[in-house]
């Protein structure tokens, strides 16, 4: 099996590939059925605003006319941004993170101590669709699937959704919706939805499991990053008493992120994964504002999807 790291900082643009051994916890079965069986997968992580790495990656992407995948998988700020990719809107994301997002009426503490949003995406999806709408004509005549994970409130299940330029946007505010900063769950087909990433955070996996063998994985956090259990796992509790099964995959979700990691360093031997992720001096945060680490974030992605791009083997 081969892993194939691009990575920013001092190894940027440097290919380890590396022989690595599959523990039998990840042994999943290979079907005819698979739809995208021998297919290169696309898989963006979320992150919030550290979807500015993402932003940068995949706008070099259209810089350079650069679309070797057949399929596309996203979570929160990644699906937003695979989708600005899709539909050919160089720089629209960039926008939105380092403008609207940065605005006091979409991150507010003192909204939300006033029983309000923290994080207010209905704001933001109005403003933004009123002045930087997503090219939905664009995006319904392209022909790489994009699948858009979001979490059932009631079942606390991944849901892997098709995107289209009817459901797009509802479907990515789903994605997006983190679960108390946004205290509302957007509906998709009369059910609650929330943060995709709650239940699969990478979906790398799930990549895998459609049939794809040949997956590029763009991360948020450098690698080696492994996320740790709540430290307040008495507070889930307490906070989503209503919702037992999402109650459950919050406290579970260290472990789901872990093991999509574990897969991406140790996949199947049919399998190629194709590592891009920030370095370790990327300080954007899940909040952060802060006009120059977002400038300098992007950056990183640039030149990471760049040299992604000059590196790249069949």
């Amino acid at each position: 099996m081969l892993v194939s790291r691009f990575l920013s900082g001092a190894n940027m643009g440097v290919q380890v590939d590396c022989v690595a051994t599959l523990p039998s916890s990840h042994q999943i079965e290979s079907t005819a059925n698979n739809p995208f069986l021998g297919a290169k997968a696309l898989v963006v992580e979320g992150g919030a605003m550290r979807g500015i790495f993402s932003a940068g990656v995949l706008d070099s992407f259209l810089q350079f006319g650069f679309s070797p995948y057949n399929v596309c998988l996203g979570v929160s700020a990644g699906s937003t941004n695979l989708a600005a990719w899709l539909a050919g809107q160089q720089g629209r994301n960039y926008r939105v993170i380092t403008d609207y997002s940065c605005r006091p009426e979409f991150i507010s503490l003192t909204n939300y101590l006033r029983g309000k949003h923290y994080i207010d995406l209905d704001w933001l999806w109005q403003i933004t669709i009123n002045e930087i709408r997503l090219d939905l004509n664009t995006f319904s005549k392209q022909t790489v699937p994009l699948y858009v994970v979001t979490t059932d409130i009631q079942t606390g299940e991944a849901n892997y959704v098709l995107a289209n330029a009817g459901n797009l946007e509802q479907l990515l505010k789903a994605s997006c919706a983190v679960p108390l900063a946004y205290r509302s769950f957007p509906e998709l087909d009369g059910k609650g939805k929330t943060d995709g990433g709650v239940a699969d955070s990478i979906p790398v996996i799930k990549a895998y499991e459609m049939g794809a063998r040949d997956i590029t994985v763009v991360l948020s956090k450098a690698v080696g990053f492994r996320k740790k259990p709540s430290s307040m796992p008495w507070l889930i509790d307490r906070l989503f008493a209503q919702y037992p099964a999402l109650q459950s995959q919050l406290k579970s979700r260290y472990q789901r992120y872990n093991q999509a990691l574990e897969f991406i360093q140790n996949p199947p031997a049919d399998c190629r994964i194709r590592i891009i992720a920030p370095p370790s001096e990327f300080s954007v945060g899940r909040t952060t504002r802060d006009d120059r680490k977002l400038r300098a974030g992007y950056s990183m992605g640039r030149k990471a999807g760049s040299d992604f791009i000059h590196q790249f083997s069949v």
